[in-house]
């Protein structure tokens, strides 16, 4: 049975990985300047949807099988890669204008909720946290089906929106802050840098 010091271990082992920068939160701040809150959310939805996975694979005892298609993460990861240079591209490219209220068509939030899942199943500070630390942080043995839906996956939500909002909200403090057309164009650049910075830790981690 799951105890509270477990939940506390897991809550805080969790907020420490999240908020470390790595190219998740790099990809997260880099969209939210670009597209505004909207995006920033639907894109923090991708990776809790990432996060959800992973901690299933731990908790239901499929890490051996995760660690054991290892060509598939392999070609996530890169695809991971090639889309984050794709968008540093389309910021880098974009055309500038007054900035609205952060309005994204449906299309744009979907790719913003695709872009987190990508990321996040391509990331290898997530596939380290939830398929080699997690298993000594909790005891997988006792953790129940009612356990992981009532506790865990709450507590990972709550963590991925607690830490993901104060990264969007800072971004967008900024965004709102720099508002002219000139600022806008230095806002995308930035963007495209931090997507492009965050391929290259994945690749350098690859390495």
């Amino acid at each position: 049975m799951i105890t509270l010091t477990d939940i506390l271990a897991y809550t805080l082992a969790l907020g420490v990985a999240v908020a470390i920068p790595g190219p998740g939160i790099t990809a997260l701040v880099a969209r939210s300047v670009g597209s505004g809150a909207q995006a920033g959310y639907a894109m923090l939805c991708g990776v809790i949807i990432g996060d959800f996975l992973y901690l299933s694979f731990a908790v239901f005892g499929l890490a051996l099988i995760a660690t054991s298609f290892g060509t598939l993460f392999t070609i996530i990861r890169w695809g991971s890669v090639a889309y984050l240079l794709y968008l540093a591209w389309q910021f880098w490219s974009a055309e500038h204008h007054e900035m609205s209220g952060g309005e994204n068509t449906r299309h744009e939030l979907r790719a913003a909720v695709a872009t987190g899942l990508v990321i996040t199943l391509g990331n290898p500070k997530a596939i380290a946290f939830y398929l080699a630390l997690l298993p000594l942080v909790l005891d997988l043995n006792n953790i129940t089906f009612v356990s992981w839906a009532g506790i865990l996956v709450p507590v990972t939500i709550f963590v991925l929106l607690g830490v993901g909002s104060i990264y969007i909200l800072g971004a967008i403090a900024i965004r709102q802050i720099l508002s002219s057309s000139t600022a806008q164009q230095r806002l995308h650049r930035v963007a495209a840098v931090a997507m492009a910075g965050a391929a290259g830790t994945i690749i350098l981690r690859e390495m």
